[in-house]
């Protein structure tokens, strides 16, 4: 079963997924009151005014502006070197008023987008990413991914839910189901012959099949049995546990997103719950 809509992989697609969803951080930013900014979000730690402190941070950042030194208190959600570098944009900038600091974005994203589309910029032209240089096709997959996560934290807190079959929401659905193979193998620690199904029923409709054997190494490996219209006929059809687990798009991004526990999340399963349970535990590819 092809995902609807289908995720963009080309860098134009990509940059207009980016593009949407960092407007719609704009446009929820604008009808916010400094008393919404303040509001708390499903991100540990990040207020409505935090999240576009971040993404105007990176922005920036990926634009050659360049912010103050800033400590960075122990804050119980910073929790590694890389936590560190990504608060630090939102620390500098946590004196400014809200609008002050959408101000900030909607000033970069223009410039943002004339880079992203400048004439003879293709998928794979080397430009700074977040974690170095990189293709310009991964830069906006990774910006689209990033952006639409702290996009739903804001309409979350706002209560006002949208944006679930945009171009980015597609985006950031197949970049997790890529990894879920490795997160059912080694995260999940399923044993080799087990088998798990997902269905995401929508907006964003997807479906991916994994299957854990024992690799060479003598350890767990996850394979995709198929996602979207591939189907791997490699793969062995062993015998053991089957479960399927089906979620709605916002339950399985909020999810992805290690907003939400496995507790708090809407799902349905066929098959062995525990199975389920562990394999929800696991499916966490950003935070």
């Amino acid at each position: 079963m092809p995902m609807h809509p289908a995720a963009p992989s080309d860098l134009h697609g990509l940059v207009e997924a980016f593009a949407q969803t960092a407007q719609a951080v704009v446009d929820l930013g604008r009808s916010c009151s400094e008393e919404d900014f303040a509001r708390e979000t499903e991100c540990p730690g990040w207020t409505i005014k935090d999240q576009i402190s971040h993404v105007a941070g990176v922005e920036a950042w990926l634009e050659g502006h360049r912010d103050p030194k800033v400590d960075v208190p122990p804050y119980e959600h910073v929790r590694n070197e890389l936590g560190q570098k990504v608060e630090s944009a939102v620390e500098v900038r946590r004196g400014r008023s809200g609008h002050d600091v959408l101000s900030e974005l909607e000033h970069v994203l223009p410039q943002r987008l004339a880079t992203l589309r400048s004439p003879g910029l293709t998928d794979s032209s080397i430009i700074p990413g977040p974690f170095g240089p990189e293709r310009a096709a991964t830069v906006a997959l990774m910006r689209a991914f990033d952006v639409w996560a702290h996009e739903q934290d804001i309409r979350t807190a706002l209560k006002r839910p949208g944006n679930l079959d945009s171009p980015a929401a597609a985006v950031f659905v197949n970049a997790a189901l890529i990894q879920l193979p490795k997160l059912v193998a080694r995260r999940a620690g399923l044993e080799p012959g087990s088998t798990v199904i997902l269905d995401v029923t929508g907006p964003v409709v997807a479906r991916a099949g994994v299957r854990v054997d024992t690799g060479d190494d003598g350890r767990p490996h996850g394979h995709a049995m198929f996602t979207g219209e591939h189907v791997d006929e490699t793969v062995p059809h062993l015998e053991g546990p089957t479960v399927s687990i089906s979620m709605s798009t916002d339950a399985f991004t909020r999810r992805a997103a290690g907003r939400r526990a496995v507790a708090d999340t809407a799902y349905t399963v066929v098959g062995d719950e525990a199975m389920a349970r562990r394999v929800l535990e696991a499916l966490v590819v950003t935070h």
